[in-house]
């Protein structure tokens, strides 16, 4: 795929949806890092539905480490890996507390020591709470940037390196967005929905499935 391409790509997705965002539901940094810790092998709806109780009692990193483990379980336990997540959660918030003072920190590295946050959940916080141009890569993300040709990866790591290579710069700080969701809607798993993706035309894809009858 040539720069011509991924430059129409990327126009067409913010012509679509100019202020794309997260589904996640949050008020605040520590909101957003709670739900994306949450989100990992669960869908955002599960996760909203879960936080919409959870935020209303505690929204803080005091006030998780009041609730503990068994208390935070209580919200969570609809969502898959909740015990871990509990754990995780409440380690994170003793670290939030002791060095950054309760606050959620700005930088990739003392993110990633934050117990249940790796680089892709650093990247989303990154970029969705504090507008860096990251471009955080999930397994949406990676079936579409490998599918069209855009950035083609064998692992997620390679394709972020590519994404932020090849996509040019005035989409990065948005870009993370258009793929998810063009993933999760429209370039779907298991049978993309081609006959109503407006990048069709541009996609590199073989196996498009077929246009719909009139």
């Amino acid at each position: 795929m040539n720069a011509a391409k991924r430059q129409e790509i990327f126009t067409r997705l913010k012509a679509a949806n100019p202020r794309p965002t997260t589904e996640l539901a949050y008020r605040s940094p520590f909101e957003l890092l709670v739900a994306v810790v949450l989100s990992a092998q669960a869908t955002d709806k599960s996760v909203n539905l879960a936080t919409q109780k959870l935020f209303a009692v505690a929204n803080m990193p005091q006030q998780f480490i009041a609730l503990g483990r068994s208390g935070l379980q209580k919200y969570i336990r609809s969502i898959g890996l909740y015990r871990t997540k509990s754990k995780n959660l409440v380690a994170a918030c003793k670290i939030l507390i002791e060095e950054h003072r309760g606050e959620v920190p700005r930088t990739r590295e003392a993110l990633e020591r934050l117990p249940g946050v790796g680089r892709k959940t650093a990247n989303v916080i990154l970029n969705t709470a504090f507008g860096e141009p990251t471009i955080a890569v999930d397994t949406h993300i990676f079936r579409v940037a490998n599918r069209t040709g855009i950035a083609h990866g064998k692992n997620v790591l390679e394709v972020e390196r590519k994404l932020l290579k090849f996509v040019p710069e005035e989409f990065h700080r948005d870009a993370h967005h258009w793929l998810i969701l063009h993933g999760r809607y429209v370039c779907k798993a298991r049978k993309p929905d081609c006959p109503l993706c407006q990048i069709r035309d541009l996609c590199e894809y073989p196996k498009k499935t077929a246009r719909r009858e009139e």
